[in-house]
Order: structure tokens, then C-alpha cells, then sequence
């Protein structure tokens, strides 16, 4: 860790990509699939250009061997709903056999008594539970065909769950996407979340694809938005994201298929550094591709389309 901020430091001073130590934290994608139409998200809109598919528990268990001495954190989660992965808890398991914190989000339709209990009994240490309204009005407003009864009904599962088994975790977040149809309901989540006796509310800015002109779904108080109006009447990014990004040298993410992509904003893995079925993670990790990109970064970060509407990932202590 030390050596990987030391370096990360280093080539903000220099402005030459200096890379030692390797990646502590990874995203794991269990599927590009999804039950709901969230008009925001392309994998919802089914508009990706790359394959709908789910990992393979054999390139799984590739992927934790070439990673797990160095990696602590995975999230299991990039594109695509994780339980729709059948042998989702599968993947949670192995990671836990190797003594890995795993992490999942989830629209939460597919958690049921039975598969609470199985969640617990997985070692999964955090889950974030995807709450974007509190009625069914607002809530579908956003997370189109979804149903907020079985997100209601799921979360106390996963309560009564850990309950039975007397389990700390999985570590359950309610995660609300402020937009403008739910931003009056942002107080009362925090009541829903302590009478369900969830461990903790996150509430998210959301991210639009298209939004100098504004959103019909970018919410009126600002401070919930990771915009600003700007004096010409356009909305901008918030803040100055600057020519550095942390997650460059401290974490990857890898596609159901074993593509290697620099971060989450990469969604349709249009900045692949290569693929686990030709190149180890190693060296892959080491690449010119990866190195070209992390100069990049350091030499003019809002010249690559999928920083340019990231809010993330530039701070050295995350």
C-alpha cells in the first residue's frame, strides 16, 4: 500500500507515470444482465456493444488465483444485476476461501427468505441494497419495471437473516440515487433504514450521459447533484477533477469475459488493457496500454470520454 501511494505521489509530481506495487482492490463482474430498464444505465437499456454473459466459475477461480495475494477487496459488481448470476453466492464463497472483503450491489428482486439466509451463511461482508424512492410512484420513475415491495420484503430478510444466525454481516447500505422525482423523500430513507434496522443510508449523485443542456431527472436542490449551472446557462461537472486518479494504481476491473478495463466508468470495456484468456492479470497490469493510460491521466485526464464524467476516484486516500 505504501509503495503504491508513494509511486501514485511521485508521478503527480513528475507528470511521468511511475508505477510500483500492485492493485489491492478489484471489481469482479458476475453478469452483464439485468431485470430493470433504468434510463440511465446501459446495461438496463441493453445498449452495449459488448456480449451479455455471466463469469464462469472456472475464469473465476483463475482470476482469484493470479490476484489473490496482493488483493483484499473485490467487488462483485460492474454491469448487470449479481443475482441473476446463478451461481452468484459461488463466487462469493471462493473469494472468502481466500481470505478476500467482498462486496455486492443489488435492486434486491431477487432476495427471498431462502436466499437470505444463504447470502449470510456466504461470508459476503457488505451489501448495498439499491432503494431509489419510497412509493412505487417514485421509485418506478427511476428504476423502470422494478417493484419496491420486493426491495422492502428482501431487506427484511436480510435482516431477520442475520438475526437467525447471529451474523454481523453481510453489512447492509440502503443506497439512494437522488434524482428529481425522490429527491423530497431523501429525509425519510434515514427513518425507513433505522425502523428496518439497516446499518447505513449512502446517498448517491447520479450520473447523466447527457447533461449540459440539464436532465429531466436532475434534481432541483444542487446538493444533491454532481452538477453545477454554470453563468452561460449549461450545467458542468462539479469541481475540477484535475489531471490524476488514484484508482490507476490501486485497483482494476474485470468483465464477465476476462477483459481487463481501467474503472467502472468504463462500461462498455471500450478501454480494454487486454484479456485474461491471453495474458496473465500481471502482465496485463504492467502493459504499455495500462502505462499509456495512466499517462494520459496525468497529462490531460478530461481528454479520455470516460473521465470526462467521472466525479470519483481523485483522491490519493480513499
Amino acid at each position: 500500500m505504501l509503495v503504491l501511494k508513494a509511486s501514485y505521489l511521485i508521478s503527480q509530481v513528475t507528470r511521468k507515470a511511475w508505477h510500483v506495487g500492485k492493485p489491492f482492490s478489484l471489481s469482479i463482474e458476475p453478469t452483464t444482465a439485468c431485470n430493470l430498464g433504468c434510463p440511465e444505465c446501459p446495461s438496463g437499456l441493453k445498449q452495449f456493444t459488448r456480449p451479455t454473459g455471466k463469469l464462469d466459475l472456472e475464469l473465476h477461480k483463475l482470476m482469484l488465483q493470479q490476484v489473490k495475494k496482493h488483493v483484499f477487496y473485490i467487488n462483485y459488481y460492474f454491469q448487470g444485476e449479481p443475482f441473476l448470476h446463478p451461481q452468484f453466492l459461488d463466487l462469493i464463497k471462493e473469494a472468502k476461501k481466500a481470505k478476500i472483503y467482498t462486496a455486492t450491489s443489488t435492486n434486491a428482486h431477487f432476495i427471498t427468505k431462502e436466499k437470505a439466509t444463504e447470502i449470510v451463511r456466504s461470508g459476503l461482508d457488505r451489501l448495498i441494497i439499491s432503494i431509489d424512492g419510497l412509493t412505487q410512484e417514485t421509485y418506478e420513475q427511476y428504476r423502470v419495471h422494478g417493484q419496491l415491495e420486493k426491495v422492502i420484503e428482501g431487506s427484511k430478510y436480510l435482516v431477520e437473516a442475520k438475526k437467525e444466525l447471529k451474523s454481523k454481516t453481510p453489512h447492509l447500505i440502503f443506497q439512494f440515487l437522488a434524482v428529481k422525482p425522490n429527491e423530497h423523500e431523501i429525509p425519510a430513507v434515514f427513518s425507513l433504514a433505522n425502523e428496518l434496522e439497516i446499518d447505513e443510508v449512502r446517498i448517491k449523485t447520479a450520473q447523466f450521459y447527457e447533461f449540459e443542456q440539464g436532465n429531466p431527472l436532475m434534481p432541483t436542490n444542487e446538493k444533491y447533484s454532481r452538477y453545477k449551472r454554470t453563468s452561460s446557462g449549461k450545467y458542468a461537472l462539479k469541481g475540477d477533477p484535475g489531471n490524476h486518479c488514484w484508482r490507476m494504481w490501486s485497483g482494476s476491473v474485470l468483465t464477465w469475459d476476462g477483459k481487463v478495463v481501467p474503472c467502472c466508468f468504463d462500461k462498455d470495456a471500450q478501454h480494454a488493457m487486454g484479456t485474461l484468456k491471453d495474458k496473465s492479470f500481471q502482465e496485463i497490469w504492467r502493459s504499455a496500454s495500462y502505462q499509456n493510460f495512466r499517462q494520459a491521466i496525468l497529462t490531460n485526464r478530461k481528454g479520455i470520454d470516460i473521465c470526462s464524467n467521472c466525479s470519483e476516484g481523485t483522491k490519493v486516500w480513499n
